[in-house]
């Protein structure tokens, strides 16, 4: 097939189960622009060079026409946050988002949390004795994270049917659909994004001067080097940090359970030796990534591999397809916990490197730990299961196994 559909083959949902062939065929087209006018990027030196390049920008406002999205206007009223800017916007939001969050200010953060997210594993564990047949997804891979950041921001749990609704909205306007106007989506992400941030603002501003140990109070009460958020600002940050919080990671330890039924040997060498925690959540975010594709915009004209890339197009990343690049990794396609020389990309690299990505570790970590010894006689009742329609967080919708 022609490499100029690889974009519309990869996002067509019949290949959600399966798209590492497609990403096979990338990598040995090279940079393949599409009927989009989009460019593909596929292979990990390229990709780490790109996510590294300043004149490779993340905020879609310096997108050229006609790849400007046809109500950025309003996408310019509504302040990004951070994921989306450049530097120094960037890094100025991004500091004032780590200061509650990690070192240098608040370097115990997450070593703080570690017992919590135990006793939360450990608690949704011992409920699923007795119950045949288990949803990996709704029993567990969801609950988990989403407490978890609950608890860090000092949002209320209860509250949790109001932003699921709202998060999965907003993850649906970001997925990649070449071919379709994403305008209604967009829009439904804005009036998501308006609403969820509203929501938590408030949170926040209830508990100005007020003490407290969770996130929302910190950003309005110690503002730092960098003054106080504005309003919009605030929204935006912990609107990113709710929805990227969970929604991630409930792909990466249900892919992560997935791959290890998948892999009886592995987890056979899991159960047997549960030292190798760490590596298997590394080789897990090399085989079986959360987060599949990326999108950057040239702030000038490119040159990516011999092709010249025009100023203001879009270039989708594949960090999922470098993560197998066997140019950079021995036998790529075999899943090994083992493995060594591991410089994934499943985090990402250079100044967008994932913000969560030591929360996201240690809850996969004590997750896949305690999940493991009731592996052994698990069995997959659909393999592969139904997937999220996203291609670009691509992980299963539901994952029924059979205790």
């Amino acid at each position: 097939m022609a490499v100029d559909t690889l974009l519309e083959r990869i996002t067509d949902y019949a290949s959600r189960p399966d798209p590492y062939p497609l990403y096979a065929e990338l990598r040995e087209a090279g940079v393949a622009r599409q009927t989009d006018g989009s460019y593909l990027v596929g292979t990990y030196y390229d990709i780490v060079a790109l996510l590294h390049d300043p004149r490779l920008s993340s905020d879609r406002r310096n997108r050229a026409a006609p790849h400007r999205d046809p109500d950025v206007e309003k996408e310019e009223q509504q302040r990004p946050s951070f994921i989306r800017l450049d530097d120094p916007e960037h890094h100025r939001l991004r500091s004032m988002a780590m200061r509650p969050f990690g070192p240098p200010h608040s370097p115990g953060r997450i070593d703080a949390i570690r017992d919590e997210i135990t006793r939360i594993t450990g608690e949704l564990v011992e409920s699923l004795p007795g119950r045949g047949r288990i949803d990996v997804v709704d029993d567990f891979a969801y609950p988990l994270p989403v407490t978890v950041i609950c608890r860090l921001l000092g949002v209320p749990r209860e509250d949790e049917p109001v932003f699921r609704e709202w998060s999965a909205t907003i993850v649906d306007s970001l997925d990649i659909r070449p071919g379709e106007d994403p305008g209604e989506r967009e829009a439904a992400g804005r009036r998501a994004r308006e609403r969820m941030g509203r929501y938590l603002v408030d949170l926040a501003e209830r508990r100005r001067g007020r003490p407290g140990d969770d996130m929302l109070t910190a950003f309005v009460n110690d503002p730092g080097p960098y003054g106080e958020f504005s309003r919009e600002e605030l929204a935006a940050t912990a609107t990113l940090l709710l929805v990227a919080g969970h929604e991630t990671t409930v792909n990466l330890i249900t892919n992560g359970v997935l791959t290890l039924l998948r892999h009886p040997d592995q987890l056979d060498l899991l159960r047997r030796d549960p030292g190798l925690l760490p590596g298997a959540v590394e080789e897990l975010l090399r085989y079986e990534p959360p987060v599949h594709m990326l999108q950057r915009t040239p702030l000038t004209r490119l040159d990516i591999a011999g092709t010249t890339v025009p100023e203001g197009v879009p270039v989708v990343l594949v960090p999922a397809s470098g993560s197998r690049d066997p140019k950079r990794f021995r036998d790529p396609d075999r899943f090994d916990l083992t493995r060594t020389d591991n410089q994934h990309l499943g985090f990402g690299s250079g100044i967008h490197l994932c913000y969560g990505a030591p929360l996201a570790r240690l809850e996969a970590q004590a997750a896949l730990g305690a999940l493991s010894p009731r592996l052994a006689t698990a069995t997959l009742l659909e393999d592969p299961p139904p997937y999220r329609h996203s291609a670009v967080l691509r992980g299963p919708r539901h994952l029924p196994v059979e205790l």
